[in-house]
């Protein structure tokens, strides 16, 4: 049985100009989400499901993005993670 508290995933990275596209992409692709600002740290909760586009990470920098680089200002995250060179996903349910 999956309870409210388990089915969000949430990720945090610090709060710097290199997170900032990151964010920024995560806003785009998960409209459900809710991004909490905090002194250093924003902090994203999505219901179920939270995914990370690498196209959509390059359309807010303007240049190529390689997803290993959200790792340099993560923070935490909870859920299951899935990941390839094109996204970046986390969930509880499949």
């Amino acid at each position: 049985m999956t309870t409210a508290a388990t089915s969000k995933v949430f990720i945090a990275f610090q709060d710097n100009e290199e997170a900032r596209p990151v964010i920024e992409a995560i806003q785009a692709d998960n409209p459900e989400a809710v991004t909490v600002h905090s002194p250093g740290l924003v902090k994203i909760d999505a219901p179920g499901r939270l995914v990370i586009r690498r196209a959509t990470v390059e359309e807010h920098t303007g240049r190529p993005f390689d997803l290993q680089q959200i790792h340099v200002n993560l923070v935490t995250l909870s859920g299951h993670i899935d990941e390839d060179d094109d996204e970046f996903t986390l969930r509880w349910n499949h």
